[in-house]
């Protein structure tokens, strides 16, 4: 497991890194200080997981964030951060990161946001969801989702990715990326993580 720590403060990252290594002892943990220093080792790291502060140098606060996802899509990204407002964790979700983690929060609650992330979850703190939940706008078109798309929401929200979808409904993954991107049309969202949270707003796919 390699995973990238970026954050200005040397003793933060020395703390997450700790961190990291309950998660896994055997983790190799990068450190960047400021946004370049995020990107290149992001380019070059191949990493597995990328926590990362929206205040430091370069980094222009969700700017950096957004460049950070365009450069590396692919790159799990976890956000921690001293900011705790609805807005800022909603900001963030939407801009493709996979957790929001107040830096106030204990290492024991970082670790279980850590392992939820890992298998593909979001993570929010708890006090903070409905907070976070009651400012996501709910679509007046909810009620035209199929309920195979809501058999596919279910399992967005389980974490699960398009091939263990496939696998579970019968479908193909071709089939599963139609039904997710209207599944995103009618929940207004831009992406799997924001489409997630609108729908926990709304009580959907949670039924077995």
């Amino acid at each position: 497991m390699r995973v990238l720590i970026a954050d200005d403060h040397p003793l933060v990252r020395d703390a997450l890194a700790r961190t990291v290594r309950e998660l896994d002892a055997h983790a190799e943990v990068l450190q960047a200080g400021d946004l370049a220093g995020l990107l290149q080792a992001a380019q070059q790291a191949e990493a597995d997981l990328a926590i990362v502060d929206l205040q430091m140098p370069g980094m222009d606060g969700l700017a950096g964030l957004r460049r950070l996802r365009a450069t590396v899509p692919t790159l799990p990204t976890v956000v921690a951060s001293g900011q705790e407002d609805a807005a800022t964790i909603r900001a963030v979700l939407a801009a493709g990161a996979m957790g929001f983690i107040p830096k106030s929060e204990r290492p024991e609650v970082l670790l279980g946001a850590l392992r939820l992330v890992r298998m593909g979850g979001t993570y929010v703190p708890p006090r903070l969801l409905d907070a976070v939940e009651a400012t996501a706008a709910p679509s007046a078109k909810v009620a035209e989702l199929t309920p195979r798309q809501l058999d596919v929401l279910r399992l967005l929200m389980r974490g699960e990715p398009n091939k263990v979808i496939a696998r579970e409904l019968g479908l193909t993954e071709g089939t599963v990326k139609i039904h997710i991107a209207a599944i995103l049309r009618t929940l207004q969202s831009r992406n799997r993580t924001e489409a997630v949270v609108r729908a926990r707003a709304l009580g959907l796919g949670e039924s077995a």
